[in-house]
């Protein structure tokens, strides 16, 4: 029986991994010149930052990034990703969530981020659907431990109720997402918003790639009709 939905932010929800992916690309190839185009940042995504970081320092610098390093490096990505402006939210995902308000299934955000401002931008754009208790976070997720890990979703099974992997849906759009959403047992919908061939998102164990969130609004009840039981 199906009870809840969870879903990724930053390209799921928000239109915003176009500003991450040059945020990032700012900070770390031409700031600290590690090198690697726009588009790799898509393959962190879902990460945590500091993942992001010692990722990239173990490929190019052999070694992991300090705890200092990680510090001043996200900090300052973070003011970049400031600085280019809020992103809108994505087009057809309010549509996703009221859907699945009115199947009365629980929803529960599971991102990478830490910002300060999650729960604030979440009201501004989506109203009183997404409670503080159904939400996880960069900060509840242990070191070495955020996506592709399986524990950030398992976390959100948590926060749903205690509910059987078999029982909620994850919608993400980021291979590490897919990963970990897979790595936990629950059925995975990729969603593909950004510039990845959507076979990365195959391969990553999405059992369903569609090709926006528009898309899964339409499609969203017969996904449900085909794979899941309501009663």
């Amino acid at each position: 029986m199906l009870k809840a939905v969870l879903f990724d932010m930053d390209g799921v929800l928000f239109d915003s991994m176009k500003n991450h992916a040059e945020a990032w690309y700012q900070t770390l190839c031409e700031h600290y010149g590690f090198v690697c185009d726009r588009i790799h940042f898509y393959l962190y995504e879902g990460s945590t930052g500091a993942q992001t970081i010692d990722a990239l320092f173990r490929e190019q610098r052999g070694r992991h990034a300090t705890d200092y390093e990680i510090e001043t490096i996200y900090a300052e990505k973070s003011n970049c990703f400031t600085q280019l402006g809020p992103a809108e939210p994505m087009p057809g995902a309010g549509d996703v969530l009221r859907k699945v308000g009115e199947k009365r299934l629980t929803r529960v955000l599971v991102t990478g981020s830490g910002q300060a401002t999650l729960i604030n931008k979440l009201s501004l754009a989506y109203p009183g659907v997404f409670t503080p208790d159904h939400i996880v976070s960069a900060k509840d997720c242990p070191i070495g431990q955020g996506k592709p890990h399986p524990y950030p979703y398992l976390m959100g099974l948590k926060k749903a109720g205690n509910i059987l992997p078999t029982e909620a849906i994850v919608v993400e759009n980021a291979p590490m997402g897919v990963q970990a959403g897979h790595a936990a047992g629950v059925f995975t919908i990729g969603v593909n918003t950004g510039p990845l061939d959507p076979q990365v998102l195959k391969e990553a164990g999405a059992d369903l790639v569609l090709g926006s969130m528009s898309e899964l609004a339409e499609r969203f009840d017969g996904i449900v009709e085909q794979f899941f039981d309501l009663h």
